[in-house]
């Protein structure tokens, strides 16, 4: 359905204007100082920068959200496929954010939603 499509796109940029500066932001600044982050918030976690998060956030949520979108207007076979996997990387992506980092924002449900739909709207394409 052209109504599902539409939606699916939209989610993907959204994600993905989101992710993309907050990546470079993260690489360009590893402690976290472009995005006031602390480093202390990477306690528990693997890290110890924004480094690698940065770089994972730019690709993952980034680039290939925005590439979902771009497939999803293109109205490619794979749209859907592909909308599904994105969804899910954002939703491990948050939970992953969530245990390592012990923090909880508004935000994290917000985008956790928007994964949700991600997965469900493209399971609904064809």
């Amino acid at each position: 359905m052209q109504k599902n499509r539409i939606i699916l796109g939209v989610l993907e940029m959204i994600v993905a204007l989101a992710a993309i500066p907050a990546g470079i932001s993260m690489i360009i600044s590893p402690d976290g100082s472009g995005m006031g982050l602390d480093l202390a918030w990477l306690d528990r976690s693997p890290f110890e920068t924004f480094l690698i998060p940065g770089i994972f956030l730019l690709f993952f949520n980034g680039i290939l959200q925005l590439t979902g979108a771009w497939l999803t207007f293109r109205k490619s076979m794979v749209a859907g496929n592909f909308g599904m996997a994105v969804g899910m990387i954002l939703i491990f992506w948050l939970l992953a954010q969530i245990y390592y980092l012990e923090l909880t924002h508004f935000l994290q449900v917000v985008f956790f939603i928007i994964g949700l739909f991600e997965v469900y709207l493209g399971r609904k394409l064809p």
